[in-house]
């Protein structure tokens, strides 16, 4: 059975109808990635501290949404985010994005897996975007191996995982039609994790999953 990750980039005081409806879903999801200002920001944010305080409150995994930028962000600042999403919203997962694919960079990568299960992280998500060296499979709960446009991701056959066996794979996907019955796409395809929303261009995480979305 596949789960639904949910990366929602909104303010809570800005979209509270949205946000509600994520609480309300938030017991059958698989995880929901907090997002504050590209990272944990600079200081506690009240509306997402109460946000967070009603998502714990349902048992459901709390992500923090971390940029790796690709191994070149020195290891202090993620340290940091970490530190501060724990301290300040209670997360209890990290979701590290721009995780590069190479061999090379898994080191680092290691590293940084054992800052995050030191601040009491239990769920790492690594999003590569595409597939990457199996070695990542490790360190991560959840390796995302698709990231970008429903277009794309339709006319792409299935990429085949020759790593670990039962390792959770996911698929995040945008500018995805109302129709699709993308859980069954994203199982024929190998993840167990997925997501899936209507939005396009530069911001297209500020959309809910249809299945989410509020009744008016």
């Amino acid at each position: 059975m596949s789960q639904l990750l949910v990366p929602y980039y909104e303010h809570p005081t800005v979209r509270p109808s949205e946000w509600a409806a994520i609480v309300a879903a938030a017991p059958r999801l698989y995880g929901v990635i907090l997002n504050p200002a590209s990272g944990p920001g600079e200081a506690p944010d009240p509306a997402f501290a109460d946000l967070a305080a009603q998502l714990r409150a349902t048992d459901v995994r709390l992500l923090g949404y971390t940029d790796t930028a690709y191994g070149s962000r020195p290891y202090a600042d993620i340290a940091q985010d970490l530190t501060r999403y724990r301290d300040w919203y209670g997360t209890n997962g990290a979701f590290f994005d721009q995780v590069p694919t190479e061999q090379r960079d898994f080191r680092h990568y290691q590293r940084l897996a054992s800052a995050a299960w030191a601040t009491g992280c239990g769920t790492l998500v690594l999003n590569h975007g595409t597939t990457p060296h199996p070695s990542y499979a490790r360190i991560a709960d959840v390796l995302i191996t698709f990231e970008g446009p429903w277009t794309t991701y339709r006319d792409q056959p299935p990429q085949p995982w020759r790593g670990t066996a039962g390792t959770h794979l996911g698929h995040l996907v945008y500018g995805v039609p109302p129709e699709v019955d993308f859980e069954a796409e994203a199982r024929a395809r190998g993840a167990s994790v997925h997501c899936a929303v209507p939005g396009v261009g530069d911001h297209p995480w500020g959309t809910l999953p249809h299945t989410l979305e509020p009744v008016p």
